[in-house]
């Protein structure tokens, strides 16, 4: 199904480092490469570097004053509360600007290659930054690397972007950045904000004319549960809205062994998800894709296999989930980790749903979360709520 597909890496994007004790682990997106190499994922796509944004690239979201700030850090490793900078969620490190910058880089250089046609689709699986804000850092996340890529299209002429974010936590700063702007169709699914930072994501929020799009999920939602709302929500949305672009971040902290969250899916489902999201960059906007990272606190057994399975779905060459992980990697894990590789690539599930189109059951928390959604903006879209 893919034609060309690039994927963006430099080294140094694993200097986006908060410190050892941090759960935001350089080395996860280290072994992902690692990984996807040894398996000979890469030999079927263009490995590129990219340069750092500009000033002038992150002001696209970000306020100046912002950067500015950030980059004082930067050079002198200080605290700047009032940026978000030295909090535990974001330590505050030298170095932190050239780190952020580079990664919003990274996902410029994917939305370049995809509007100018050099690819069809194209991957920063260090990105995936979603909860920055234009005036602070939040949630891990210095620059919006996404809405960097997403603003930059605007620029370009896009007139609609759709960016959809199945990270576990809600995408509210990608969300916050183009809540008034009919031109982009945001779509989270993740934990139910009752329950999980960053508390945001409610069906009610809805954006300008519904190009806001939440699903809010209860703590507990496994494969199927996840896959039905996802296909009862994101398909139809994506048909109507015809994006020229399809933006997605790929957090894959809603895995069951994920230790900072609470829902239960498989890299099976989440390897599902991604082939979804595949069909529906074809059918929907031409094809043209940007897959970033995101979340993943799993360093071991879920970041590296997930992200992988990602690299290759977008290459048009999936993995067979029975492979085994190469005894290189296997010893590269228990040098860098001193922990257990996984053995293959699945969990050994086999992901089943149904679809909405027998109805659904008002007792089943996941069928009010989806229903909730679609009654709050498929009307706003002219499309029934109703199954």
């Amino acid at each position: 199904m893919s034609q060309s597909v690039r994927v963006i890496w430099d080294d140094a994007l694993v200097t986006y480092d908060f410190g050892p004790e941090h759960p935001l682990a350089p080395v996860r997106v280290e072994l992902t490469m690692a990984l996807a190499r040894e398996l000979g994922v890469l030999d079927r796509v263009e490995v590129t570097g990219c340069a750092p944004a500009t000033d002038d690239d992150l002001a696209l979201v970000h306020d100046r004053g912002y950067v500015e700030a950030v980059k004082r850090v930067s050079a002198t490793g200080e605290p700047d509360l009032s940026a978000g900078l030295g909090t535990s969620d974001n330590p505050a490190f030298a170095g932190v600007h050239e780190a952020s910058a580079l990664i919003a880089g990274a996902s410029l250089a994917a939305a370049r290659a995809v509007w100018s046609g050099e690819v069809e689709h194209a991957v920063n699986v260090a990105g995936g930054l979603h909860h920055a804000m234009p005036a602070a850092a939040s949630g891990f996340c210095v620059y919006n690397d996404p809405a960097v890529a997403i603003a930059w299209l605007l620029a370009q002429g896009a007139e609609r972007v759709a960016y959809v974010d199945v990270d576990v936590h809600h995408g509210d700063g990608v969300q916050a950045m183009f809540y008034g702007d009919p031109r982009v169709l945001t779509i989270s699914l993740h934990e139910s904000p009752r329950t999980l930072f960053p508390g945001t994501g409610r069906p009610e929020e809805t954006g300008a004319d519904g190009t806001a799009v939440n699903v809010a999920l209860p703590a507990g939602c496994g494969d199927s549960g996840w896959l039905r709302a996802f296909d009862a929500v994101v398909p139809p949305l994506l048909r109507e809205f015809r994006p020229e672009v399809l933006v997605t971040q790929h957090g894959c902290d809603s895995h069951a062994l994920d230790p900072l969250a609470h829902l239960m899916l498989s890299l099976d489902g989440q390897r599902t998800a991604y082939a979804a999201l595949h069909r529906l960059a074809h059918e929907t906007a031409g094809g043209r894709w940007i897959a970033t990272g995101g979340g993943g606190y799993e360093l071991v057994h879920v970041v590296p296999r997930a992200w992988t399975h990602l690299i290759a779905e977008v290459s048009g060459h999936p993995l067979d989930p029975a492979t085994p992980t190469p005894e290189s990697w296997q010893r590269l894990v228990r040098e860098r980790t001193r922990e257990s590789p996984p053995l293959t690539m699945t969990d050994g599930r086999h992901p089943e749903f149904r679809d909405l189109s027998a109805g659904y059951d008002p007792a089943d928390p996941i069928d009010r979360a989806i229903m909730a959604t679609r009654n709050a903006v498929f009307p706003l879209h002219g499309i029934d709520p109703l199954p």
